[in-house]
């Protein structure tokens, strides 16, 4: 079977989610199945990650935006290159296809309450939710099969799209072998230069996507830090320093700028060695369909202190501390808590190496070898999305 996987964005230089779950659930296929030759169409970029192997094309399609090349240029590839199927990796899909289709879709985010003007997002987020609103729910009902990250995604794709009900699989994501305790001094050294990290610190990944819950962590933070005998540094991942000088000004704490790192975008073959060095890694987000950095932090054995809602207990388990995001109080206790028992943080390492252990990208393309085989076997004939 030849089979086309979508992945537009994967060769772009700093990749985030939904790119490394692309990239390994591609790698994963690609040696899991001999017999099958997947064709991954991607846009030229300045990483290319992906290398042809036998059984493995990977095709250059050109496009103006993320659009264009979705409805225009892809269609136009996947007809080209005769592929028996189309898996579309990233929510969205073409809206006119020849072959059927399987759709990845990460979460319905965009179709919930007031995140089309999301507060706090940036104009790029926002027409993106503009656009994912007006594919995804034509493209959705087109798909052959819609798998999705969670148990707790799957329902919430359901409440929105009840047509999807029985067509609807869930496919979790994993955490690659790469991401394991660093423990090579030199290493350690060279990326804690390279960003320049301090001896210890607490982990967060803030952007502007409001659902990150930045303005709360920083807050939580601040009352963290007025509280502890010896606060330790926040390092904050892509975020910028203007954004992150306004949100304490209104807090009252412009002076705790001091206290935070920025180290910019931190390269994905880096992660397992700032993760090493951190004493805890902060993921309290609002919304999140699964929550791939809770099992990378994990099992570098960096203890993970997560949400209570969402798909964040399903991921993590027993084995993060788990708090409410929405109650900054709470927040600034579990940090607290992670400080100042080092006892709760090798218990929560132990447990977090184990239950990152429980995923495996080779359980995901075996999970998803026989989605292809019955779509390609009882799929009609595509038609046009209406």
């Amino acid at each position: 079977m030849r089979i086309g996987i979508e992945a537009q964005r994967l060769f772009r230089a700093n990749k985030h989610g939904m790119d490394v779950v692309a990239l390994e659930t591609i790698r994963h296929l690609v040696d899991a199945a001999p017999e099958h030759t997947f064709i991954v169409f991607v846009r030229p970029g300045p990483d290319p990650c992906l290398e042809p192997r036998p059984n493995l094309e990977v095709r250059r399609v050109d496009g103006w935006s993320y659009p264009t090349w979705e409805q225009r240029a892809l269609p136009r590839a996947a007809r080209r290159a005769n592929v028996d199927l189309l898996h579309c990796t990233n929510n969205t899909a073409p809206l006119r296809l020849d072959v059927p289709l399987v759709l990845t879709l990460h979460d319905v985010i965009f179709l919930e309450g007031a995140t089309l003007w999301p507060q706090g997002g940036t104009w790029y987020q926002r027409l993106g939710n503009v656009y994912r609103r007006w594919v995804v729910p034509p493209a959705a009902r087109r798909a052959d099969t819609v798998a999705t990250v969670s148990d707790h995604e799957r329902g919430r794709i359901a409440d929105r799209l009840p047509a999807l009900d029985d067509r609807l699989a869930v496919v979790p994501n994993a955490v690659s072998d790469r991401f394991a305790p660093v423990t090579d001094a030199d290493t350690l050294q060279a990326v804690r230069r390279r960003y320049d990290l301090p001896g210890e610190f607490l982990l967060f990944f803030g952007n502007t996507d409001p659902k990150k819950n930045m303005r709360r962590v920083v807050a939580a933070y601040a009352q963290y830090a007025e509280t502890a005998e010896a606060p330790r540094p926040l390092v904050v991942a892509d975020y910028d320093r203007d954004r992150l000088r306004d949100h304490l000004r209104a807090l009252g704490h412009p002076d705790l700028i001091d206290r935070i790192r920025l180290p910019g975008y931190i390269a994905h073959d880096d992660m397992p060695a700032v993760y090493s060095q951190a004493t805890a890694f902060l993921y309290p987000s609002l919304r999140e369909s699964f929550g791939l950095p809770i099992l990378e932090a994990m099992a570098c054995g960096t203890p993970v202190l997560t949400s209570t809602t969402a798909a964040m207990p399903e991921v993590a388990g027993s084995a993060a501390l788990r708090v409410d995001p929405r109650d900054r109080d709470a927040l600034a206790k579990g940090i607290r808590t992670l400080d100042e028992q080092p006892s709760l943080r090798r218990t929560l390492a132990d447990r977090g190496r184990d239950r990152a252990g429980a995923f495996s990208w080779s359980r995901t393309a075996e999970e998803l070898l026989p989605l292809y085989d019955e779509v390609a076997r009882t799929a009609p004939a595509a038609a046009p999305a209406a």
